[in-house]
């Protein structure tokens, strides 16, 4: 019974975590790292074709944004989340292969001009998304799911964004029963759509995330509205547009929400019935979603207003684009207006066409309202950079820049304390994860020398025993060299074929005599043609 650390193991994005109990293999998430990547990730122990299961938290990418690639190279066992969680992995993981598919494309473009570049593979591709679509199971909150033999599961509502989860994981080998508890992104409390974090009362070891680790969010929580009102009504008077790069699935929704409160207060004057453009096709369908679960997953205010038949996600002057020839009219419109696309970082999407276009102008305001990771765009604008390129062009940034304080859908020190803290007694161990190098060190010497807790921070590769409470392995800190590159190219995809075989030939020990010899007929006569 082992708990292996894969990904966001002292870094922020790239959530993975494996465990090896009762036979099985299993993934609780498989993100995509998303800015600057600073320690190598350690393999999976076992090929993907092997993986048994995974174990899904949210629908963010940097949680399952690499699912795709799993099916790629083999894997074909049932992947368990919520019911909105997947809903919104259905639309996000075909972006995602989309985004995939088009850099390629880009890149493949440019690289004709010259003669010694490899063609660019994307990670994987359209179909790899839809096969691994057809490989979700949604779950229902709170309902105790039997995984397999000795296995059972428990998805718990943990308020990061609509259908999140923490996940309860009870193993049972030779008698003895371990629960792991796997945090997820911890929730803010009191959002403006979605439920609170729900606590978990028993843990015999916790994996948690520590994004906001070293800080806290503001001790009076702000007015979202006011402060909004504010930025549209001063850049609005001096003609410009408020872009606000922002993430297509939650952030998206709730900025809606504080919109339609300042339209329907009138809270910005002489400017009646401006304009707001959601320029993101994955955000209009992810909004869909949010409308289809409402009733479960909507809380407060909105909850209040979808029983009285008020939709909190529209309003007059709202107006939704789904083709690129919309998106580009966007920005010949002289009249002020808001723009509210993707990604939230600005690390691709519409979003840098809009910046392309509004960032040279000094009345307009690009205001973020997300979290912005190290090495990404959007960090460098928050942190006051000069001038950017993009799409080979050199922008001077003239802008005013803003950004919302507190509007997170993560929990600040606080919140990730009172979460850990609700366990009725203390865990063996509290596993650190999901946060930079130093807010994983700084938090884990909190939780220790403030609240008696056992915690450490893993590196990638760690490994540890479950049954004796030791650790395996203790991974050093690997920095990289240079990133990474994934190629799924034929031969690749040739390998992970062959290791789904051996997958599936180990999964059939113990079938009847008759069929395993027609098995080994089929393969031998499959090798014989090819040698």
């Amino acid at each position: 019974m082992k708990l292996v650390f894969i990904g966001a193991d002292h870094e922020v994005t790239g959530s993975c975590h494996y465990i090896e109990a009762c036979g099985k293999h299993i993934l609780v998430d498989y993100g995509m790292e998303q800015g600057v990547n600073y320690f190598e990730n350690a393999d999976l122990p076992v090929p993907s074709a092997q993986i048994d299961y995974v174990l899904l938290t949210h629908a963010h990418i940097d949680h399952s944004g690499l699912l795709p690639l799993l099916y790629a190279q083999g894997f074909r066992g049932q992947v368990f989340m919520t019911e909105a969680t997947a809903d919104l992995c259905r639309i996000m993981l075909r972006d995602c292969a989309h985004i995939q598919m088009h850099e390629a494309e880009w890149k493949n473009r440019k690289a004709k001009r010259h003669s010694d570049i490899e063609p660019y593979e994307p990670i994987y591709t359209m179909e790899d998304a839809d096969g691994i679509i057809r490989q979700l199971v949604p779950c229902s909150y709170g309902a105790k799911l039997t995984l397999c033999e000795g296995i059972e599961i428990r998805f718990t509502d943990i308020g990061h964004l609509l259908g999140s989860s923490s996940i309860e994981v009870w193993m049972t080998e030779e008698g003895v029963t371990k629960k792991v508890v796997f945090s997820g992104d911890i929730g803010n409390k009191n959002q403006p759509l979605i439920k609170s974090p729900i606590l978990t009362r028993e843990a015999d070891y916790v994996v948690m995330e520590s994004t906001y680790g070293n800080r806290l969010h503001s001790v009076d929580r702000p007015d979202y509205v006011k402060e909004l009102a504010e930025v549209l009504q001063e850049t609005f008077d001096k003609g410009g547009n408020v872009v606000i790069p922002s993430f297509a699935v939650g952030r998206t929704q709730e900025v809606l929400f504080f919109l339609r409160k300042i339209k329907e207060q009138c809270l910005v004057h002489g400017h009646d019935g401006f304009p707001v453009y959601v320029d993101s096709p994955l955000a209009v369908e992810a909004t869909g979603i949010f409308d289809k679960n409402k009733l479960q997953c909507f809380d407060g205010e909105a909850l209040e207003l979808v029983k009285q038949n008020i939709n909190p996600l529209t309003f007059p002057g709202l107006q939704l684009t789904i083709t690129s020839d919309e998106s580009k009219a966007i920005n010949f419109d002289e009249t002020p207006k808001v723009i509210i696309s993707a990604s939230g970082m600005c690390e691709a999407g519409r979003i840098r066409h809009h910046l392309k276009h509004n960032l040279w102008r000094p009345e307009c305001t690009i205001l973020f309202v997300g979290y912005q990771a190290n090495g990404t765009l959007g960090r460098a604008i928050v942190e006051g950079t000069n001038e950017v390129k993009l799409f080979g062009e050199t922008i001077e940034i003239r802008a005013r820049i803003r950004k919302i304080i507190g509007m997170s859908g993560h929990a600040d020190k606080d919140g990730l304390i009172e979460w850990v803290e609700g366990f009725e007694e203390k865990p063996k161990k509290v596993f650190v994860v999901h946060g930079e190098d130093s807010v994983c060190q700084s938090f884990v010497e909190t939780l220790r020398m403030e609240h008696g807790l056992n915690a450490y921070a893993p590196y990638s590769g760690t490994c540890f025993n479950l049954l004796t409470n030791t650790l395996e392995y203790e991974a050093e800190p690997i920095p990289v060299v240079k990133k990474k590159r994934i190629v799924s190219d034929v031969f690749a995809r040739l390998l992970a074929a062959g290791q789904r075989l051996i997958a599936i030939i180990h999964r059939h020990e113990g079938a009847a005599n008759k069929e395993l010899a027609k098995f080994a007929d089929q393969v031998n006569s499959l090798c014989d043609k090819w040698e």
